[in-house]
């Protein structure tokens, strides 16, 4: 993988986000607490991550399997709840194509299985260094 970069300036909250590889993306905050909302926030960020993985492994996993597949949508909910230290995700994938009772198990299945969902559901260590 690509390593990730961000900065910020003095704009409050606008933050560029780049790879090595010079895809961009801005993340900021809604007006409301003092950003512009030029882009998504960290937590749409987290869950447009999870959103992504479980699209394009899908897809993947369908084009292999030849299904007659047309389009593939998901939701992502994300909820934290300070108090008991919990973040929750809830998921809706919506299939468009000719797949039966089985297949859609089978997918539920391969979405549980993207990378990001088990990176979020297993420990997740971060190692800080201020440089």
């Amino acid at each position: 993988m690509d390593t990730v970069s961000a900065k910020i300036d003095t704009r409050l909250y606008r933050t560029e986000i780049t790879t090595a590889s010079e895809n961009v993306i801005i993340a900021d905050e809604p007006q409301e607490v003092g950003g512009k909302n030029l882009g998504f926030n960290p937590t749409e960020l987290l869950a447009a991550s999870l959103a992504s993985c479980t699209l394009i492994t899908l897809r993947m996993y369908i084009n292999r399997k030849q299904w007659d597949v047309s389009e593939i949508n998901v939701k992502i909910d994300f909820e934290r709840d300070s108090e008991r230290n919990i973040a929750s995700f809830t998921r809706k994938i919506e299939v468009t194509g000719v797949v039966d009772q089985i297949q859609r198990q089978r997918l539920e299945t391969i979405a549980n299985s993207c990378p990001i969902h088990k990176t979020l559901t297993n420990t997740i260590e971060i190692k800080t260094t201020l440089i």
